[in-house]
């Protein structure tokens, strides 16, 4: 139980890449400075009749979560007029964003493949542009490299043709034709028998680098980091958040438990984030989450040597969006992912016998691929709200969740936070800002 209104949580921060300025601050307790005589407005309720130790809790400190604290962090640069907040990132490993974050294809998207009216599509497109500017102006490792969407059928080249339609018409988005003459030009290698569609706004980024930016954004301005910290229960104070949320909270090296209090929550758990929403709602109300792995292998040979990402056309109702060709900021060609539906976000054992495969879908659009230079790389998860949910629009597609929980104060949701979730960080920032401030 927590014995008085302050607490106790051992912070750690990872160590900064060589060259940076060190944050480290190593284990010790920190108790945040209160303001007694600051009213803090929110939509969610009125002023809490008793100070809580934080104003925000943001729990999950992958990508989105880094993202969706800073923002909080930072209102105050923002927002000079507005009342000074206090923020706390829990994160259950000893490092932030060791899960999805940093098991994809890094890839920035152009918000092409999710219909044109749902919140993947709109904060893919947000954040693509937000997310470019952070870069740019803060250096973070990127490249504009472009995608080409390459169809081999006269039923894929349909599919070419509708995303075309749509993007040109609906999206606004950017996509050209690139006639035989002009691939066979730039990207010998590449077999593209029906047709070729291509988006320029497509890139890559270094997601470690981006994350530290994030981290470092948020501790610049006042944030609180708590890494090794697993949240193990939420209880919405006055019965639905109205007099803030306490949470209980496991050191993961001691096994040392706290409670925490805070006036907001933002739930950004990405894979735990279900379990976190099923410690709060009654039963009937409790979701499961499904978990899409995909396998990635990385190429060792120089050739075929290939500058552009390359993707299938999208098969509607699949759990990806192929196996496609990616390549990281040095240029080395990696493969994936593919779907494999496991029980558990632990199975991260890149599964070998799915080679087989791989190869046969690459070798559709790269048929001159040395199969003998493939090697298992890593896996990701996605997490799902639906068994063979999908990622593009079409049978199976499940939206991002982000919204205020009914019948609760102060409680924003994230959940099916899945790709194009990288891309639409800093988006889902501003919109979980809007959320508790409107």
């Amino acid at each position: 139980m927590r014995p008085s209104s302050s607490f106790s949580l051992s912070l750690r921060l990872p160590v900064p890449p060589a060259g940076a300025r060190s944050r480290i601050r190593s284990h010790f307790r920190h108790k945040p400075e209160r303001t007694t005589t600051t009213t803090r407005q929110f939509s969610h309720s009125t002023p809490l009749s008793s100070p809580t130790d934080f104003t925000h809790a943001v729990i999950g400190g992958g990508v989105v979560g880094l993202a969706v604290a800073q923002a909080l962090a930072r209102r105050q640069h923002r927002h000079p007029t507005s009342p000074t907040t206090t923020t706390l990132l829990l994160e259950r490993h000893t490092a932030v964003g060791t899960e999805t974050s940093s098991r994809n294809s890094e890839v920035i998207h152009a918000g092409i493949y999710y219909g044109p009216s749902t919140l993947k599509t709109a904060l893919c497109l947000c954040g693509k542009a937000l997310l470019y500017a952070l870069c740019e102006a803060h250096s973070v490792p990127h490249r504009r490299t472009g995608k080409w969407i390459v169809a081999q059928t006269d039923a894929q080249l349909a599919a070419l043709r509708q995303i075309h339609d749509l993007c040109a018409h609906e999206l606004g988005v950017p996509l050209r034709w690139v006639g035989r003459g002009e691939a066979s030009r730039r990207e010998p290698a590449v077999r593209a028998e029906r047709g070729v569609l291509e988006s320029p706004t497509t890139g890559i980024v270094d997601s470690h680098a981006l994350m530290m930016c994030l981290l470092g954004r948020f501790e610049d301005a006042g944030g609180t980091l708590a890494l090794g910290s697993a949240v193990e229960g939420v209880a919405p104070l006055g019965g639905d958040g109205s007099r803030g949320w306490e949470l209980t909270v496991r050191d993961v090296a001691s096994g040392e438990r706290s409670t925490v209090t805070a006036e907001t929550i933002v739930n950004s758990a990405g894979l735990g984030a279900v379990a976190v929403h099923n410690m709060i709602v009654p039963p009937e109300w409790r979701r499961e989450m499904f978990y899409a792995k995909g396998n990635y292998f990385s190429y060792a040979a120089s050739t075929p040597k290939v500058s552009t990402l390359i993707y299938p056309a999208p098969e509607p109702g699949h759990g990806g969006l192929g196996t496609h060709l990616t390549l990281d900021l040095g240029g080395r060609i990696k493969f994936g992912p593919d779907v494999e539906w496991v029980d558990s976000a632990d199975d991260l054992t890149v599964n070998g016998s799915r080679l087989a495969q791989t190869v046969k879908e690459v070798k559709k659009y790269l048929p001159g691929l040395d199969e003998t230079q493939l090697q298992p790389d890593y896996a990701g998860i996605r997490p799902k709200l639906g068994k063979l949910g999908a990622v593009a629009h079409g049978k199976g597609f499940v939206d991002f969740v982000i919204q205020k929980e009914e019948g609760y104060h102060g409680w924003i949701n994230l959940l099916n936070i899945e790709s194009p979730g990288l891309t639409s960080c800093l988006a889902i920032a501003e919109k979980v800002e809007k959320l508790l401030y409107t």
